[in-house]
């Protein structure tokens, strides 16, 4: 067994649960970079690390850490912060990022239900494509309210479960 520094943990086993679920990520759809950055630093207990202690743990170069963290903010899933008196960032993850990353997508949602709108009245109401862009529309505007609850069912949860943030 190979212990990482002070944890008492398998680095090697640890390892294994970074590209494991990394690879269940990416048959999810998550690119294969961002998806191992994001296991990296959830598996970390301090859930945060720096550019180069992604880089020395996954072996990967500056330039994909960068890469990866730059698509892991855009979709919330993790935050960039500055080492206090210094230059570095460091990217942390939090506990509710799913939560985040989910809430985050009723945006991404609201404009497809825009554009769809426009696409049934610029289709017609009556047309066999009309119909078919009315029941996406529909499906969205459903699945927006079931999140919406389910968001707020969590946080209920969450807080039961954890305690106050």
């Amino acid at each position: 067994m190979t212990e990482s520094a002070g944890t008492g943990r398998d680095a090697e086993a640890v390892s294994r649960f970074v590209e494991s679920f990394a690879a269940q990520l990416v048959e999810a759809g998550m690119a294969r970079m961002p998806a191992r950055v994001f296991a990296a630093l959830l598996s970390s207990d301090e859930g945060s690390m720096t550019s180069a202690e992604l880089g020395e743990q996954l072996r990967i170069s500056p330039a994909a850490v960068s890469g990866a963290v730059r698509y892991l903010a855009q979709t919330h899933m993790v935050s960039r912060e500055r080492e206090p008196g210094s230059r570095r960032e460091r990217y942390r993850v939090h506990g509710n990022q799913w939560y985040e990353a989910l809430t985050n997508r009723e945006a991404v949602i609201k404009r497809w239900e825009g554009a769809l709108r426009e696409g049934v009245t610029s289709l017609g109401a009556g047309t066999p494509a009309g119909r078919r862009m009315a029941e996406t529309l529909a499906f969205f505007e459903f699945v927006e309210g079931e999140i919406a609850e389910m968001m707020e069912r969590w946080r209920v949860h969450r807080e039961k479960t954890f305690g106050p943030e």
